[in-house]
C-alpha cells in the first residue's frame, strides 16, 4: 500500500519511514543510531510479529523495511513474501548476523534489495540511501507505465467509437501497423482480417484511382500532409467514396517511414454533390427557357430557344423538340441543339402503338413524361448503339399538352446513368407545363385571361399580376430575415419618341427596353410593364447596401447607354427609377409599391434614382460623387506616393521606405487612404491605381538612383485584388521595368491575403522573387498563418501589425506575443520589421527583443517624395 503523491517531492520535504523488524530492541537501536550518525534522521515503528508487521505495512506504510534474518517467532523470508504481496515497490534490507551467503542470495532472488551484516552496520547507511533512491525511482516508473496505461486505454476508447478509419501504415512495405475498428464499416474487412494480411491496404482501392493514390504517395516528403478522394471496392463489389487524408512520417535522416492518416466514407456526401449539381442544371434550363417564352414570338422560336438552352445551360447532351402530326401520325422534329446530326433520321418517332418500340409514342399517347435512366441496359430501347456514340446513358421524353392533348414533344438526352429521378423530374414537367402554356398563347393571344395578367406588347407582366407576384416575393422572403427592393423605372421623355417617331417605333422600343430589364432580372416573375413609360423590378437579396448600389447603377448604364435600333434609327434613353424597400419601406406589395410610386415622383429629370428614404439616396449619392472623383483623380493624375522611411533598430538609419498612396484631390485636399482604398477595391479601381503605385515607386527610385542619391529599397503594398489577377506578374514586371536593374521595389501583402490559395501563392510568390522583388508579409499576428506554410512562401521579412507595438509596452502577454513573433521570424531567416513605433519606450523594448528594423512617427511621419529627397542629400 503506497502513500499518495509524488514520492521524490515527499522525501526531499518528509523524513523517511523506516519498519523495523526486529525481536532484540538493541540491535534496532543499534541500526538506527548508524543511521543518525550518518545524517539519516527517520520516524520509524520495531515489530517483531506477523500481524503487527501486517498492520504496519499498511497503517504505517513505510519507506523503507529493515528485517533480521531469523527471529524465534517470525521468519525474516516470511516478511519479505508479505511486504513484495502488500507493497511491493517498498525497499526490503535484511540486517542479520547470521544469514549465510546461500540464504542471502536466496533473499536477493525473492526480492529483497540488500542485505547487511550486524558485525559491518558502518555499510548500512549507504545500502539505505540506495534502496531509498532505487524505490522512489521504481514507485515513480510504477506510476508512469498506469498514467500511460489509462492513456492508451482511453484512446482505444475514443477511437473505437469513432465512424471514421483511423490507421497507420510503414512505407514503403505498405504493411499495415494499426487499423481502427470501423475497418469493418467503411472498408468492410475486420481489424482481425486487416493483420493477417498487413499488406492489402491498397487492394481495396478502385482499380481506376489506385495509380493516382500510389503516385501521391509514392511522391511524399517527411512532415507534409495530404488529402485526397477515391473510390473503394468492397468485398461484395460495392463501391463506395473515401476521402482520406494523412501525414507523413519520417526517421532521422528524414526518409519517410509511416503514414499516419484517417479514412471516411464521403459516398453520400459525393451523391448529395451530385445532387445538386444536376437539379442546378434542371435549374438553369427553366429559368433560361423561362424567359424564352416571355420574348419568344413564335413557336418554333420557344423551340429553338429551349433546345439551345437545354444544351448550353443544362448541359445535355442533346435536346430536340417536335410538333405532332396527325395527319401523318407521327413526331415531326422542328428544333434541336447538341450532337444531333444523323440521330433524328433514324429515331422511332411513330406514334401509334403498332409502330414499334417509341418512348415518343408513349408519351404522346400516354400523356406523360417517359424515361430511360440506363439506355444501354433496356431491353425496349432501340438506338443504342447511337447513344453509346454520343455518351447519352438517359433520356426522357416530356409532352407539351395544349387543350388537353399532346401537341408536341421535348426529348432531353443526359449523359449521366439515372439523371431523370423524381425531383429533377418535377422540375422538369413543371417546364413542359410552362412551355405548353406559352404555346397556349402563342397561339392565342387574345384570350382573356392572358390580357388580364400580361402585357400584350411586351409580354410581361401587368400591375395586376405584378402585384401578386411581388405578394408571393414578399411572403417568400419573410418579414426581418432578407430584404428586397422594388425599382419603378419611367422611360424620360418617352411621348416625345411617339409624337416624333409613332407609336410603331415606341412600341419597339418599349419592347427592347423590357429585353434588356428581364435579362439583368434572369427572371421574369421579377420584372413588369406598370404603366405606358413605367417597368417595375423586384431585386431580391438587398441586405447589403454597397451590393445593391452597385446592381443599380450597373443595370441603369445596362439599359441606358448602349443605343436601342428601330428600323435603322439609332435611339439613346435616359431612365429614373424610385426605389422602396422591403420591410422598412413597406410590409405588403401595394404598400411598398406605392411609396415606389411615390420616390419616382418625388424624383426630377437628372436623377438616376431617389430612395423613398431621404438617408438612403444621400449616402448612395455621395458614395457615387465619391467614385466618380475617384475616377476623375485616376485620369487627371490626382493620385500622389508619400514615403514614410524604416530606420535599423541599432543605428537608426533609413534602410528603406513604404510607399503610401494620398489622394491630392483639388476639392478634398489631401484625402488619407482609408477614405478612399475601400471604394477603389470594390469598384475595381484598385487594379489601375495599384499598377500605377507600382510604376510611380519604380520611377521615383530609378530618379533618385540617376541623381547619385543612395535611393532606398521601396516597399509598395499590394491588395487582395491585385494578386490575384492571373497577369499580376506581367504588370509587376513591366512596372519595375521602368525602373533601374537590379529593381529597389519590395512588396507587402497581408497575412490573410498569403495564406488565401496558398499553393497558387506560393507559385506566384516565387515568380515574383525571380523578378529580384522582395517580399515582407505585412500586419502579421492579425490573420491566421500556418507555420508549415509560412516556411514555404517565398518572403524576406514580417512586419508586426502595429496594434501589438501599441499595447506591448503596458500589457506583459503581447510583449511576449512580440517577442515570440521576432524568435519565430529570426527561425525561419527572416527579417522583422516593427510598424506604427511612436515613442522611446516601444524603440527600446525592440532593441532587446532584436528586432531589425523600425517605422513610425517616431522617426519620420509619411513624406512627400521631395521631402525624401532631401532626407537622400550627402548633408540630408
Amino acid at each position: 500500500m503506497q502513500r499518495k503523491g509524488d514520492p521524490n517531492k515527499r522525501f526531499m520535504t518528509e523524513r523517511p519511514r523506516i519498519l523495523l523488524v526486529e525481536d532484540v530492541a538493541d540491535d534496532a537501536e543499534l541500526a538506527l543510531l548508524e543511521l543518525r550518525r550518518a545524517g539519516l534522521h527517520a520516524d520509524h515503528r520495531v515489530v517483531d510479529k506477523e500481524k503487527s508487521f501486517v498492520d504496519a505495512l499498511r497503517e504505517f506504510a513505510p519507506d523503507l523495511i529493515l528485517s533480521d534474518f531469523s527471529m524465534p517467532g517470525f521468519d525474516g523470508m516470511a516478511a519479505l513474501a508479505l511486504a513484495r504481496e502488500v507493497c511491493p515497490d517498498t525497499p526490503f534490507i535484511f540486517v542479520s548476523g547470521t544469514i549465510g551467503e546461500e540464504s542471502a542470495v536466496r533473499a536477493l532472488r525473492s526480492g529483497a534489495t540488500d542485505y547487511v551484516m550486524k558485525t559491518n552496520l558502518a555499510r548500512l547507511p549507504a545500502a539505505v540511501e540506495r534502496a531509498l533512491r532505487e524505490g522512489r525511482e521504481r514507485a515513480a516508473r510504477r506510476k508512469a507505465e498506469e498514467e500511460l496505461e489509462t492513456l492508451r486505454e482511453r484512446l482505444r476508447s475514443i477511437v473505437s467509437t469513432l465512424p471514421d478509419v483511423v490507421w497507420s501504415v510503414a512505407v514503403p512495405s505498405r504493411e499495415i501497423l494499426y487499423v481502427s475498428p470501423a475497418s469493418s464499416t467503411v472498408f468492410g474487412r475486420t481489424q482481425n482480417e486487416v493483420y493477417e494480411n498487413r499488406t492489402l491496404w491498397g487492394e481495396p482501392i478502385h482499380p481506376e484511382d489506385r495509380p493516382r493514390i500510389m503516385a501521391l504517395w509514392q511522391g511524399a516528403v517527411t512532415g507534409e500532409t495530404f488529402e485526397a478522394e477515391y473510390r473503394i471496392v468492397k468485398p461484395g463489389g460495392e463501391v463506395r467514396w473515401i476521402q482520406g487524408r494523412g501525414r507523413f512520417n519520417g526517421d532521422a535522416a528524414g526518409n519517410v517511414v509511416r503514414i499516419d492518416g484517417i479514412s471516411r466514407d464521403i459516398t453520400e456526401r459525393r451523391e448529395r454533390e451530385r445532387k445538386l449539381t444536376q437539379l442546378s442544371r434542371v435549374h438553369a434550363v427553366l429559368s433560361g427557357i423561362n424567359s424564352a417564352i416571355v420574348r419568344a414570338h413564335g413557336r418554333d422560336e420557344l423551340f429553338r430557344d429551349a433546345c439551345r438552352i437545354a444544351v448550353g445551360a443544362g448541359q445535355f447532351r442533346m435536346a430536340w423538340a417536335g410538333v405532332v402530326d396527325c395527319e401523318a401520325m407521327r413526331v415531326r422534329p422542328v428544333a434541336w441543339d447538341g450532337e444531333v446530326r444523323g440521330f433524328l433520321e433514324n429515331a422511332p418517332l411513330v406514334v401509334t402503338e403498332t409502330g414499334g418500340p417509341s418512348l415518343v409514342g408513349q408519351a404522346v399517347r400516354g400523356k406523360r413524361p417517359v424515361i430511360s435512366n440506363d439506355i444501354q441496359n433496356d431491353p425496349q430501347r432501340i438506338m443504342k448503339a447511337e447513344c453509346l456514340e454520343r455518351g447519352i446513358n438517359s433520356l426522357a421524353v416530356l409532352p407539351l399538352i395544349v387543350g388537353g392533348e399532346a401537341a408536341g414533344v421535348l426529348s432531353l438526352y443526359a449523359g449521366e446513368l439515372g439523371f431523370f429521378d423524381s425531383e429533377e423530374m418535377t422540375l422538369l414537367v413543371d417546364l413542359a407545363g410552362n412551355i405548353s402554356f406559352a404555346l397556349e398563347h402563342i397561339e392565342s393571344e387574345e384570350k382573356v385571361r392572358y390580357l388580364a395578367y400580361y402585357d400584350s406588347l411586351t409580354g410581361l407582366a401587368n400591375r395586376t399580376l405584378f402585384l401578386e407576384r411581388l405578394g408571393q416575393h414578399l411572403s417568400a422572403t419573410g418579414s426581418g430575415r432578407q430584404q428586397l427592393a422594388l425599382v419603378i423605372v419611367n422611360i424620360e421623355r418617352f411621348k416625345t419618341i411617339n409624337d416624333t417617331f409613332g407609336l410603331q417605333a415606341g412600341d419597339a422600343l418599349l419592347k427592347q427596353v423590357a429585353g434588356r430589364l428581364l435579362e439583368l432580372s434572369g427572371d421574369p416573375s421579377r420584372v413588369a410593364r406598370v404603366g405606358a413609360d413605367h417597368f417595375a423590378v423586384v431585386v431580391p437579396h438587398t441586405e447589403h447596401e454597397d451590393r445593391l448600389i452597385r446592381g443599380l447603377e450597373q443595370s441603369r448604364r445596362r439599359v441606358n447607354e448602349d443605343p436601342y435600333v428601330v428600323d435603322g434609327t439609332e435611339f439613346r434613353i435616359t431612365t429614373r427609377a424610385g426605389v422602396a424597400l422591403f420591410p422598412s419601406d413597406g410590409e405588403d406589395a401595394d404598400t411598398l409599391f406605392r411609396n415606389a410610386e411615390a420616390a419616382l415622383k418625388k424624383s426630377s429629370s437628372g436623377d438616376r434614382y431617389l430612395f423613398y428614404t431621404k438617408q438612403m439616396t444621400e449616402r448612395i449619392a455621395e458614395k457615387l460623387s465619391l467614385e466618380n472623383k475617384l475616377r476623375q483623380a485616376l485620369e487627371k493624375d490626382e493620385f500622389v506616393l508619400y514615403y514614410q522611411p524604416k530606420v535599423d533598430v541599432d543605428t537608426r538609419r533609413m534602410v528603406s521606405a513604404e510607399a503610401l498612396i494620398r489622394w491630392r484631390s483639388p476639392e478634398l485636399g489631401l484625402v488619407p487612404p482609408l477614405h478612399f482604398i475601400p471604394l477603389l477595391e470594390e469598384t475595381g479601381l484598385i487594379l489601375q491605381v495599384g499598377s500605377w503605385a507600382l510604376r510611380r515607386a519604380s520611377l521615383d527610385h530609378r530618379d533618385w538612383a540617376e541623381h547619385g542619391l543612395k535611393a532606398p529599397r521601396i516597399a509598395v503594398n499590394v491588395s487582395p485584388i491585385q494578386l490575384r489577377q492571373p497577369d499580376f506578374v506581367d504588370i509587376l514586371k513591366q512596372a519595375i521595368s521602368e525602373g533601374v536593374a537590379p529593381p529597389g521595389i519590395d512588396l507587402e501583402i497581408t497575412e490573410s491575403l498569403a495564406m488565401e490559395d496558398i499553393q497558387a501563392n506560393i507559385g506566384k510568390l516565387t515568380s515574383v522573387r525571380g523578378l529580384g522583388v522582395n517580399i515582407a508579409i505585412d500586419d502579421f499576428g492579425t490573420g491566421y498563418s500556418s507555420l508549415g506554410y509560412l516556411a514555404k512562401l517565398p518572403v524576406q521579412s514580417l512586419k508586426i501589425d502595429r496594434s501589438f507595438i501599441i499595447a506591448m509596452v503596458d500589457d506583459p502577454d503581447t510583449m511576449t506575443l512580440v517577442s515570440t513573433i521576432v524568435s519565430l521570424a529570426h527561425s525561419l531567416r527572416l527579417k522583422v520589421v516593427a510598424e506604427g513605433v511612436d515613442s522611446e519606450d516601444q524603440a527600446e523594448a525592440l532593441r532587446r527583443l532584436r528586432c531589425d528594423e523600425m517605422q513610425g512617427y517616431l522617426f519620420s511621419k509619411p513624406l512627400p517624395r521631395d521631402e525624401l529627397t532631401a532626407l537622400l542629400e550627402p548633408d540630408g
